[in-house]
């Protein structure tokens, strides 16, 4: 079962949530928070495998709560869920440790499965996130990928990941086995000096790589 936690300051929110979300066999509602800080509070005592968090709440907004929970949690995922499209909302977000960033009216049958994803370490983006993330490419001087060029077929890879694709679609897209996908992955981790997808992701969109290499 995948734990979820739910802090949203609007009941009627956090009712929706809870009603659709107890109708998915896989997912247990844990707790519900007000703010950001009952809901740091809430993962330090429940343990929830992911929390779904509002940005805009009273005495701590999403943001601060979000990097909170990463700093004590690491493992803890969080999905960003807000009406909100904008760089000043989504950049601070994604660089709190947020894995996901949706808005409110994401089709519920897609915020399951972008729960699900982030249980699978793969990130979540709505379209305009991703939007505000192209807007924040910039060249820069020495990145570690121009220390480590990426082979032509970790740039694939890469391509691939940023998409969202899990190991199993990488590997069918690109016809290889998910092991050697498993091996391009870690190597590329190293080379972008990056912790897990998500990173990697951010890292290969606002550094213009996401493009397959074509060869």
């Amino acid at each position: 079962m995948i734990r979820v936690l739910i802090a949203d300051d609007h009941h009627v929110v956090r009712r929706g949530l809870m009603f659709f979300l107890k109708t998915q066999k896989d997912m247990d509602i844990v707790g519900e928070a007000v703010n950001g800080r009952e809901a740091v509070e809430l993962v330090e005592r429940l343990k929830p495998d992911v929390v779904l968090m509002d940005l805009v709440m009273p005495e701590m907004d999403g943001i601060q709560a979000t990097k909170r929970i990463k700093e004590k949690f690491p493992e803890t995922h969080v999905l960003m869920l807000t009406s909100f499209s904008d760089r000043d909302h989504v950049i601070p977000a994604l660089n709190a440790g947020a894995a996901g960033y949706q808005l409110k009216d994401i089709e519920p049958d897609d915020l399951a499965e972008s729960i699900r994803k982030l249980m699978r370490g793969e990130h979540t983006l709505h379209p305009h996130a991703t939007t505000q993330l192209e807007k924040e490419k910039e060249p820069v001087e020495l990145s570690p990928h121009d220390k480590h060029p990426l082979t032509p077929r970790e740039q694939d890879v890469l391509s691939e990941l940023t998409k969202g694709k899990s190991n199993r679609e990488i590997a069918s897209a690109l016809f290889v086995t998910e092991k050697t996908v498993k091996t391009h992955i870690s190597n590329l981790f190293a080379k972008l000096q990056v912790q897990d997808r998500t990173q990697a992701a951010l890292y290969a969109v606002k550094h213009g790589l996401t493009e397959p290499s074509g060869q």
